[in-house]
Parts: C-alpha cells; structure tokens; sequence
C-alpha cells in the first residue's frame, strides 16, 4: 500500500532517466524525463505541460499537475 502522506521534495531541475507518476480520473500516468523532453506512452514531448493536457483535454502547468510545484494562492 503506497504511503499517502509522503510529499517528494522537487528539484531545482529534472533529471533524465527520472519518472514522474501521477495518478488522474482512477488511472495511473508515467512520464519518462530524457535530455531533450519528456516521453508518455511512447510518444515525446517537449514540456510537462503538453502532457498533462494531451492527459486531461485542458490547459494545465505541467509542473503543478505533476505536483512538482504549488498552484499559486488565489489574490
């Protein structure tokens, strides 16, 4: 059973050969991190944001939706 409570710290940078997993709508996301992008399912992209919305069908920061970042308060 995966512990809920863990919180990654990010790094200033991704490095390749790096995973990032997300779980979103029930089903389970990898994203494999290379030197010039990212790749999911096979096919590359140049940033965590064209992933997370090929993903979801709408606009997101990638680094927000991976939990790589905080979205920004509301002002």
């Amino acid at each position: 059973m995966a512990d809920r409570g863990f919180a990654p710290q990010a790094a200033a940078t991704l490095l390749p050969g790096s995973s990032l997993i997300r779980e979103w709508q029930g089903k389970r996301h990898e994203v494999a991190v290379v030197a010039d992008g990212f790749i999911y399912q096979g096919e590359k992209f140049r940033s965590l944001s064209r992933v997370a919305h090929h993903i979801t069908g709408t606009k997101w920061n990638g680094p927000v939706f991976f939990g790589l970042k905080r979205k920004a308060a509301s002002a």
